[in-house]
């Protein structure tokens, strides 16, 4: 004999307790691959599992939703009298569609054109602040203990006789139950409670979402720069005046082991490896030399960006001219002053006229939190390749394989036109 078919009800609790705990880990896994703060707590090794893990669970929550599909109308009609549950309903299916989709393209982000990702970015976020703590006042609030109803004080007068013939005698009376219960006091003090941690954060990120800036000292002021590199007075001779109106968007700071700090007694750029005439600058030599000025957007491989960047450095063609490329050399290494982070790109791809070692982005100084006081900058692959905290370039004949290409990212960084 077969097994008996679980009833409609079970089938939607299931659903609904299945759905529920993978929210939950979504929520969590999203909040750890999107909290700068955390980001910079996990290494290399723990991130590409959590959003592998992210990626599978949203997948099995898409999954979910097409399981609901055919029992959907028989559960609008159980619910048709019941307005705030099919508000729930709709709202609940709205973000878990809204953050599938915005997901896909998040994904697969390669298929798309930048300004496509960074949409989608901006609604998964926006979706994430207002959707977690409303789940979580949704769950807490329908924990069982919070479903009782609550007791009301009701004192009925003695019996009347038959024979009595006042009518307020022969029936009941009810006390007048308070203006609040105590699940409705819990309710209102959880949410109460939940707006006031949440909606700091989610309105200092709409801000920065939403307005964007035009350099990193307006975002984190000049005595909050840890770099302590610059001599005084500040040398801007070209890009004080912007070009292309200031970036457009805010960058998220990312690392994989801590923020470095900078100083200018220290700091030192070399270039070395196949190379004729090798180099090696300190900070103040390092600032003689020729720059150059363009203007170029910003992409990173978790769906962000930041356009019309105006960005002041040395061409990368013009360090490796001075320094003599030998026949054998075929890639250029870049090693970041964190002592952990490498990458690299061909020879070929070096000569690039927008492939920058950049020093000032839109006239100030780069903050050390954006990959200050040098950074690379090769506008038409994504920001894994942009080495950040730029201190070294070595020219090598082997291929070398970049900290996140053996994390799993493809070694092939091109941004879909």
């Amino acid at each position: 004999m077969g097994g008996k078919k679980p009833g409609f009800g079970k089938q939607l609790g299931d659903l609904h307790r299945w759905n529920a705990w993978i929210t939950v880990i979504l929520a969590v896994t999203g909040l750890l691959l999107a909290w700068d703060v955390v980001r910079g707590w996990l290494n290399g090794e723990a991130r590409n599992p959590i959003k592998q893990l992210h990626i599978a669970l949203g997948v099995l929550s898409a999954v979910l939703i097409v399981l609901y599909t055919p029992l959907m109308r028989r559960h609008l009609k159980q619910i048709r009298q019941r307005p705030r549950q099919k508000g729930n309903l709709a709202f609940v299916l709205v973000l878990l569609v809204g953050w599938f989709l915005s997901g896909i393209v998040l994904w697969q982000l390669r298929l798309f054109p930048p300004v496509w990702a960074n949409a989608a970015l901006l609604v998964h976020d926006l979706l994430t602040w207002v959707a977690v703590p409303y789940l979580v006042f949704h769950s807490v609030t329908r924990i069982r203990w919070m479903k009782q109803p609550e007791r009301r004080a009701i004192k009925t007068a003695p019996a009347a006789s038959p024979e009595s013939s006042d009518p307020d005698r022969r029936r009941p009376y009810e006390e007048p139950a308070p203006w609040i219960n105590r699940r409705q006091f819990l309710k209102w003090s959880i949410g109460a409670v939940i707006a006031v941690t949440a909606a700091p954060p989610f309105f200092r990120w709409l801000a920065k979402a939403g307005s964007g800036f035009t350099s990193t000292r307006d975002v984190m002021g000049t005595d909050a720069n840890p770099n302590m590199m610059l001599p005084d007075p500040v040398p801007l001779p070209d890009s004080v005046n912007v070009i292309g109106g200031g970036a457009q968007g805010y960058f998220r700071p990312y690392t994989v082991t801590r923020f470095p700090k900078f100083d200018s007694n220290s700091w030192s750029f070399t270039v070395n490896g196949l190379v004729d005439n090798p180099g090696k600058w300190n900070w103040e030599q390092f600032l003689a030399l020729s720059r150059a000025v363009q203007v170029s957007d910003f992409h990173c491989v978790t769906g962000w960006s930041v356009y019309k960047n105006t960005w002041e450095g040395i061409p990368l063609s013009a360090l490796l001219q001075q320094a003599g490329v030998k026949p054998n050399a075929r890639f250029v290494k870049f090693y970041s002053g964190d002592g952990v982070y490498t990458d690299a790109i061909s020879l070929e791809q070096a000569g690039m006229k927008d492939v920058m070692v950049a020093v000032l982005h839109d006239g100030n100084p780069i903050h050390r939190d954006y990959g200050g006081p040098v950074r690379l900058i090769v506008p038409a692959m994504y920001a894994y390749k942009s080495v950040k905290w730029l201190e070294r370039i070595e020219l090598v004949e082997e291929e070398h394989i970049g900290y996140w290409e053996v994390r799993g990212y493809d070694n092939d960084a091109w941004i879909k036109a």
